[in-house]
């Protein structure tokens, strides 16, 4: 019957009912983990299931116990780092998300804890990842059980080095894969009773040696001949090689070079992976000389002889490949050409050699090639299995399966038949165990499972492997010279004429085709008879036998006697037939885990799910043959809780009085009449078909509550629209009236505003009319007037300017009189002055050549000379005063310069006057001949001054001069005093290391002192006189004092054996014998002290007792200037001794509030300086041992100690004073650090063994019964459902609370308490988030609710702790709070990327935001995720993230780290 599907309102198709499947519309949006909780177990809910979790590339599905994992073809590093390991290490199988390292797991504790050996088959197609897979498996076991091996190389290690080496022997191109293995591996892990990896060993299975003679286009043979071809020319010269394309067996294929693979660099890693391995360079280079010599026999070809049925070499071109091959293998030339053309024939009579035809000569040659590099294969297996070691004494193992996938190409030969038989033999056992697991869980659930069927394929495996089998009839073809694959194929079709698994095509005289699980598969019979023949020619045992090349001849031994005698017949396909039983029996005595590898595309490419490429490799892996399985019996399964919680709406009143969910699923499943369904212990089995069902009588319950609630919000809807439009008919009659009243008001106001404005332009107007006339008035009144006053004024300024017109022509007449006369004395006068100028010249000339003159001169200069140089000694002896003197000479010469600017000034003055006065004299003198003497006296004055005046500018000119010359020789002065300070810092600073020398030298002196004292003590302690000293003895040691019996509150923790002590302590005083020796008594009283302080002292006024007692007894014996002692090493031991018990936290605080008032008594009295003291070796042993204890510790020691020990301390330590320590102080208080951060280590791991439990069951919110949440018991289920929520939280929030009040009643100080909860908080935020994001169920949004109610209670535990004591622990779950924030936030959909990484979560990576929102579900309001767009925003970004070498892992990493205690002193407050 046929049926239309609509996919959209253009597509529709029409299809067979029969092919239609339901589909699970309340599915998660992200796929199930694993597919037997599918609703619908057929092929294309499968199909769509993997093809969900691959979008988000969630690459790994359970399947049961069956492991499908999809080639991502891309980098996925989040997947496999070491946090992900640890994540899945001990963690129950199913309870994290599917992973590789969860089958690895759970095969390591099955191995553990049941002693069993287990074995992992990891199959697929060629490119599905199966290597890879094995790899990430070798990883996983050896972080679990991985030990140093030989070299320092883990065994593992050593495993995966090998891959290389086998790639480049044993993989080639094939159409599906360009590196595709042609062997089959089995990798045996063996263990020890520890559980630790003690040896491994690989074996191997039908090397495809076929393929070494003959490939086709687009394949390769395999990678090492190419690698060599590629190899450096000295090599190819060595070995006599040539481009690839010149050797028959590369050139048969068109494909030389693969994109990607660069041959000559994998020839050298190839090399180097040997070395590793443990070839040595003898050995490699011996590989090397075979595969050239394969690739030489290759090319050599041959041609009819003289002689019937006889072959000769064909040219010169294969006589140079012949000869090179035998130089590569050391052997004859001529015994290797025989060995190529001849055969022997022995009989009892005689030996018989016969010839060979050039086709029986290519096909021994063939043969010998394919033999060579089979034997040399083998040859690299066993030496890689001899360098990785075995463990004779294991009895424990794991096995790792890699083998090759069920293969159907267009042309399948011989290899493809052995293949496929491998795959029909592992899905025999793989169909068994489903088949064992179905009836585990049908047994453990108790169920009735009697009739359930089981479809075998032994009959396939009869047809192959049974006498009488294709095998067997191939091997009986093998031995009959005259049989060809013709007969061979006749053979078959009548032996299999009535076989339903064998087919005989129509078309085709020598192709069969066998119906195999996976599908029908056509073989062409053509070389099945060449390819199965496994003997080795005698002759060609013997020539490679008898090589002078060890190596060669060692991959051919002498057979023995009888072997070699027996013409007993050996192939391929019973050899393998062999190996395969021995790999069965192994896997059978194992207990299996499967791992189906799958290539979603033939693409290579990631993204990229091909569902008909898939569908196939599902049916080949045997994964739909397991669903097959599964849906013979039950293919539903439902716990109670998922089963009540989807088909409760079919009887809501069958849930009324029961909270038994098993009882209320009996009851839905009468009601509903079901038949032949199943009630286990915890969950319900339905038949096939049953689900879809109950789906459809719950979609039609829903259905018509759908209707009834649509019926209800129309009406509500209806009732809603006609409120609004009454109320909206209201409004607009009032708007409309409203607006006709403002209307008719309007109007009204613009009449009355119109009267007014009339009134007011009249009035205007009358007003500008009467401005108009008066301002003409005015205007012709001012311009009369004007006119009036103009005329007058023109008539005054008329006469006005005449009298002053003849003024100024009688001044300008008199005034040029003056000069005309002024400018005649003056020129008079000048040629006067000349002339006497010129006769006082004549005579100063005549002066100047006497005698006399220059003599005079002479002394000038000399006096001169003797100015300058006794300024210049008066400069040298006062230049210490050099800048007092020369702000003396400048404050003179500025005196000086005033006086003359003085002078200049009074001369002016006086010139002045003295113009003024005779200007007087010459208006008052009438005559004007009797002016010349006085202008002329007048003038001499006025000459001479201004000489007077030059003179002293000249003066000053000087004097500057020497100011410059002065400031010159002082900056010369200051380099040399620059010059002289430099020499004198050097000066200082040898006088300082003199003086740090004389100071280490006294200190050395007052030790020595010190020592001399203590002796000298020592001998007064033993003289005779000192025994009247002996009845007031001053001990060192005082156990009692009064604050510490008598202290406040009780608070001190007395042990009774302290009273005895100190009265035998004053026994000991009291008696009068001699003297014990000091030694024997310090002995003692370190004996007491160490007794002492093993009690339990307790805390006097929030003091540590016992640690002020260690300090008062060491500071009093001086202990801490002492080269050498012993006490401190016992303190150590006795704290060592005392913490030894690591359960016991109320003794591991009190030590740690002990060890933490010690070493801070210590950093007040220590002084580090004294290092400086010991040699220089100690120094800097020193420096280094304490450079991280005392780092950072700068402050005053008092004020550090201020904050826990006060201002008094027990027996007076208030007033410490600084001693100078020596190497064993420094040595106590390095190890006494240690141990006070080994303490503080062991109570926070304690906290974290306590709460780890609790973690785990509140990540996820316990599931509470449907029925209990009906009608009138449901605020009583409501109450008691939150109380069974938050009671993990509370059990977290108690033990919290016990470690916070056993730390604060041992007087731990804040800081350290408030760092270990950090911690725990920081431990709790991982172990939290980890989970969240490593677990789908738990990406919900009521499990987000849950989590924030937990969280809500550890915040009102940090409240209650205060931030003293909690510090930022809060601040430490910020990555879980922002996650439980995501998750219950509504409307997800329409948040965008930059929203949710700047304002919800912006402490969150990319790929974090990427898992929680992929694997995010609602669980209560039917809600999204975000949208499709933020998805591929985020898959962009970590894609960038991944290209920019960026780490991607989405786990957080527990840093428990131990901080650096005396680096917090520092920042204690003071």
């Amino acid at each position: 019957m046929d049926c239309e599907l609509h996919y959209n309102a253009f597509a529709q198709v029409t299809t067979d009912r029969s092919k239609v499947f339901p589909k699970d519309m309340e599915a998660p949006p992200g796929g199930v983990d694993d597919m037997t909780r599918l609703s619908y177990l057929h092929e294309p809910g499968v199909l769509q299931n993997l093809a969900t979790r691959y979008e988000l590339n969630e690459i790994y599905t359970y399947t049961g116990s069956i492991l499908i994992a999809v080639n991502p073809f891309q980098r996925l590093p989040h997947l496999y780092d070491t946090h992900m390991m640890e994540q899945y290490k001990g963690a129950d199988f199913g309870e994290l998300s599917p992973h590789v390292f969860a089958i690895a797991d759970v095969a390591y504790r099955e191995m553990i804890n049941e002693g069993k050996n287990n074995s992992i088959l990891v199959s697929g197609e060629s490119g599905a990842g199966k290597t890879e897979t094995t790899k990430m498996l070798m990883r996983y076991l050896a972080h679990l059980g991985g030990r140093s091996g030989v070299e320092g190389r883990t065994v593992e290690q050593q495993v995966l080095e090998s891959n290389p080496v086998l790639e480049a022997f044993g993989n080639a191109k094939t159409v599906r894969n360009n590196n595709s293995s042609r062997f089959g591996k089995f990798v045996e892990i063996q263990f020890d009773k520890t559980g630790r990896i003690s040896g491994a060993a690989i074996r191997t299975y039908l090397l495809e040696r076929s393929r070494v003679c003959q490939i086709n286009t687009p394949e390769r043979n395999y990678h090492c001949f190419y690698f060599l071809c590629a190899a450096p020319h000295e090599d190819t010269q060595r070995y006599k090689l040539a481009d690839a394309r010149s050797f028959h067996y590369l050139n048969q294929s068109s494909c030389i070079e693969v994109e990607g693979i660069n041959d000559a660099e994998e020839y050298l890693a190839t090399r180097r992976a040997m070395d590793i391995v443990g070839i040595n360079e003898e050995e490699q280079e011996a590989i090397f000389r075979v595969v050239a010599a394969v690739l030489h026999i290759g090319n050599i070809n041959f041609a009819k002889g003289k002689e019937v049925d006889s072959s000769v070499i064909q040219d010169d071109n294969s006589r140079f490949h012949l000869n090179t091959a035998s130089e590569l293998l050391e052997c004859d030339c001529n015994n290797l050409e025989k060995a190529l053309i001849t055969r022997e024939i022995v009989t009892p009579e005689e030996i018989i050699t016969r010839t060979l035809d050039p086709e029986s000569a290519l096909a021994s040659r063939d043969a010998l090639a394919k033999t060579i590099y089979s034997r040399l294969f083998d040859w690299i297996v066993e030496k890689i299995n001899v360098s990785i070691g075995q463990d004779p004494n294991s009895k424990q193992l794991i096995g790792v399966l890699d083998i090759y996938g069920f293969e159907s190409f267009k042309i399948n030969s011989f290899e493809q038949l052995c293949i496929n038989y491998t795959n029909e033999k592992l899905q025999q056992h793989f169909n068994q165990h489903v088949f064992k697991m179905e009836q585990e869980e049908y047994t453990r659930e108790e169920i009735n499972w009697s009739y359930i069927e089981f479809v075998d394929n032994q009959d396939v495996l009869d047809l192959i492997e049974k006498k009488g089998g294709l095998i067997a009839l191939l091997d009986e073809a093998c031995m009959f010279p005259r049989s060809t694959h013709e007969t061979f194929a006749q053979k078959l079709y009548t032996t299999f004429k009535n076989n339903k698994r064998f087919v005989k095509p129509k078309l085709s005289r020598t192709d069969f085709t066998v119906v195999h699980y996976a599908g029908d598969v056509t073989y062409q019979a053509d070389h099945f008879l060449d390819k199965n023949k496994d003997y080795v020619v005698a002759e060609h045992q013997d020539l490679l036998n008898a090589s002078s090349c060890p190596f060669v001849a060692s991959l051919f031994p002498t057979l023995p006697e009888e072997s070699s005698k027996s013409s007993k017949f050996s192939s391929i396909g019973s050899r393998f037939k062999l190996q395969l039983q021995s790999l069965m029996e192994t896997l059978s005595s194992t207990e299996p885990h499967y791992i189906r590898c799958v290539k979603p595309n033939n693409l290579l490419k990631p993204a990229i799910f091909e569902n008909t490429n898939v569908i196939q490799q599902l049916r080949c892996g045997g994964v739909l043959e397991a669903i097959r399985i599964s849906c013979a019996g039950y293919p539903t399964r439902k716990t109670f809780y998922e089963f009540v919680n989807r088909f409760g709406v079919l009887g809501p009143e069958l849930l009324e009085g029961s909270n038994d969910d098993k009882i209320a699923c009996q009851k839905i499943l009468e009601k509903m009449k079901l038949e032949n369904y199943q009630i286990g212990k915890t969950k319900v089995f339905l038949r096939a078909g049953q689900m879809a069902d109950l789906d459809a009588r719950r979609a039609e319950v829903l259905g018509k509550a759908a209707r009834i609630i649509q019926r209800l919000m129309r009406t509500y809807i209806a009732r809603k629209q006609f409120v609004l439009v009454r109320r909206s008919t209201t409004h607009l009659q009032s708007f409309v009236r409203g607006t006709l009243v403002r209307n008719l008001y309007e109007c009204m106001r613009r009449e009355a505003a119109a009267v007014k404005i009339q009134k007011n332009v009249r009035r205007h107007k009358a007003r500008e009319s009467y401005l108009l006339l008066q301002a003409a008035t005015v205007t012709l009144q001012t311009g009369l007037r004007a006119m009036s006053a103009r005329k007058e004024f023109r008539f005054r300024k008329e006469t006005k300017a005449a009298v002053h017109i003849q003024a100024r022509w009688r001044c300008h007449r008199d005034y040029s009189h003056y000069k005309n006369m002024q400018r005649a004395v003056l020129t008079y006068q000048c040629a006067w002055r000349q002339r006497l100028a010129r006769r006082e010249l004549r005579n100063l000339k005549m002066a100047a050549r006497e005698t006399g003159a220059l003599k005079e001169a002479k002394d000038k200069l000399e006096k001169r000379v003797e100015e300058l140089t006794w300024r210049l000694g008066l400069e040298k002896r006062l230049r210490t005063d050099l800048e007092e003197a020369k702000a003396q000479e400048i404050a003179k010469l500025q005196e000086t310069l005033h006086d003359l600017q003085l002078q200049v000034e009074e001369a002016k003055t006086m010139a002045t006057k003295e113009r003024e006065a005779a200007r007087k004299a010459i208006e008052e003198a009438p005559p004007v001949i009797k002016e010349t003497p006085v202008l002329v006296e007048d003038t001499e004055k006025v000459n001479s001054l201004t000489a007077e005046v030059d003179q002293l500018k000249a003066l000053l000119q000087t004097e500057r001069q020497a100011t410059e010359t002065a400031k010159k020789e002082h900056a010369e002065a200051e380099r040399r005093n620059e010059e002289l300070m430099k020499k004198f810092e050097g000066a200082e600073k040898k006088i300082e290391q003199l003086q740090d020398t004389a100071q280490r030298l006294e200190e050395k002196a007052t030790n020595m002192e010190s020592e001399n004292k203590v002796l000298r003590q020592q001998a007064v302690a033993i003289s005779p006189t000192a025994k009247a000293l002996a009845a007031y003895p001053k001990s060192p040691f005082q156990l009692r004092t009064p604050e510490i019996v008598n202290a406040p509150n009780g608070e001190v923790k007395s042990s009774p054996d302290v009273t005895p002590i100190s009265l035998n302590l004053k026994e000991l005083e009291a008696e009068e014998k001699p003297q014990k020796s000091l030694n024997e008594k310090q002995q003692e009283n370190q004996d007491l002290l160490i007794k002492c302080v093993s009690q339990d002292l307790g805390f006097s006024s929030g003091r540590a007792i016992a640690a002020c007692v260690i300090y008062r007894c060491l500071l009093h014996w001086r202990s801490f200037e002492v080269e050498r002692t012993g006490v401190f090493d016992r303190i150590i031991q006795t704290i060592g001794s005392a913490i030894e018990v690591q359960d016991n936290n109320d003794k591991l605080a009190y030590w740690l509030s002990n060890s933490s008032t010690l070493l801070l008594l210590l950093q007040r009295t220590l002084k580090t300086t004294g290092a400086a003291g010991l040699t220089p070796q100690r120094r800097r042993s020193t420096a280094a041992s304490f450079g991280r204890v005392f780092s950072g510790i700068r402050a005053s020691p008092q004020s550090a100690a201020r904050p826990f020990l006060g201002s008094r301390l027990i027996g007076g330590l208030g007033d410490l004073r600084q001693v100078e320590a020596k190497y064993p102080a420094l040595l106590f208080k390095q190890q006494l650090t240690a141990f006070l951060e080994k303490i503080y280590g062991m109570i926070r791991d304690n906290l974290k063994k306590e709460i780890s439990p609790l973690l785990g069951l509140c990540i996820q919110a316990p599931r509470t019964s449907r029925a209990s949440l009906i009608k009138g018991s449901r605020s009583q289920a409501n109450a008691l459902a939150q109380q069974t929520l938050i009671a993990h939280w509370q059990s977290i929030v108690k033990i919290l609370t016990n470690y916070l009040n056993v730390l604060k009643a041992n007087y731990v100080p804040s800081f350290l308490i408030s760092k270990v909860f950090t911690q725990i908080f920081s431990f709790i935020n991982v172990q939290l988030f980890n989970s969240l994001l490593l677990r789908r169920e738990c990406c919900s949004f009521s499990n987000g609710e849950y989590v924030k109610a937990g969280l809500a209670e550890l915040e009102q535990w940090c409240i209650y702790a205060t931030e003293e004591y909690a510090g930022s622990s809060w601040e430490e779950l910020k990555h879980i709070r922002q996650a439980v924030g995501f998750l219950v936030i509504h409307q997800k959909p329409k948040k965008t990327l930059k929203e949710i990484t700047n304002d919800l979560c912006p402490v969150l990576s990319i790929q974090q935001l990427y898992r929680i929102s992929t694997m995010y579900w609602d669980d209560k309001y039917g809600t999204h995720t975000v949208s499709s767009e933020v998805i591929s925003s985020m898959r962009i970004m970590m894609t960038e993230d991944s290209n920019n070498a960026v780490s991607s892992s989405f786990l957080l990493d527990d840093d428990s780290r131990l901080f650096r205690v005396t680096s917090s002193i520092v920042s204690l407050p003071q």
